[in-house]
């Protein structure tokens, strides 16, 4: 006698199916309306592919073919769409400029008024990224060891001033010496004279040529920001230097605010 076959277990879950058909087709629908009220194009496709990526491999459908029956692990092997390349989608943004373009003509000023010192070494010009940098050699601008500006250096920075003057970016002005230690009367360490040095020439600038104080900050570095070697003569002198840097835009943007109008 022949057995009757068990009946098969009746799914009483199917409605599901059709219930998660009709949520995807309203979510869709959202979804275009809302790209369609974008007057930004690149944002509207951005959502329209974000939708597309998560409704082939996000959460949603792996919760869509366990319903339908594929359960986790088969959802897990189901084929992933590619997701849009982040170059195509977000194109390399172009290297940040070497200089700011503002201060190439200055640059150019302040060569051609400085070419005779330019010349014979007594200070150097340069267009960095942080900014317009004019090194001061301490043979030209001070003595040995001190601190006063010497006047013979006078008519050198009143050029300066006449530029620095034209310019609204904020100055730093940075003291430097050589590796030797000092210790005197007066100074008992580079770091003292590299400021004090620093805040010699940030006065003359204030009081003689009138650029406002509120631009201008001094910053001592001593012996730690050499521009050359320490282990010559020449490097040394090289390194005996006060800086006077009218700072980049980007540059100015990590300094702290000066309170209220110049002046």
């Amino acid at each position: 006698m022949r057995r009757k076959s068990a009946p098969a277990h009746e799914n009483h879950e199917r409605w599901l199916v059709s219930y998660a058909d009709f949520i995807t087709l309203l979510f869709a629908f959202f979804v275009v309306m809302f790209a369609s009220t974008q007057n930004d194009k690149k944002k509207a496709a951005a959502v329209s592919d974000s939708v597309r990526q998560a409704l082939s491999s996000g959460p949603f459908s792996n919760t869509l073919s366990t319903v339908l029956g594929l359960g986790r692990h088969d959802a897990k092997r189901a084929p992933l769409s590619k997701a849009p390349t982040q170059e195509r989608e977000n194109p390399p943004l172009a290297p940040p400029e070497a200089h700011s373009p503002d201060l190439i003509p200055y640059f150019a000023e302040l060569e051609k008024g400085l070419a005779p010192e330019l010349q014979q070494g007594k200070l150097e010009v340069q267009l960095l990224p942080r900014g317009l940098v004019v090194s001061m050699r301490e043979a030209t601008f001070f003595e040995s060891g001190a601190e006063t500006v010497s006047p013979a250096s006078i008519p050198i920075l009143a050029r300066i001033a006449a530029i620095v003057r034209e310019l609204p970016n904020p100055i730093r002005v940075e003291g430097h010496t050589d590796s030797r230690p000092i210790h005197n009367s007066r100074f008992r360490s580079n770091w003292v004279l590299s400021t004090a040095r620093g805040i010699a020439i940030l006065e003359l600038m204030r009081d003689r040529f009138h650029v406002p104080a509120s631009r201008m900050a001094v910053v001592g570095y001593a012996e730690n920001a050499p521009a050359d070697t320490n282990d010559t003569e020449e490097g040394r002198a090289h390194n005996r230097r006060v800086d006077l840097v009218l700072l980049s835009p980007d540059a100015a943007r990590n300094e702290p605010a000066a309170p209220g109008a110049d002046g």
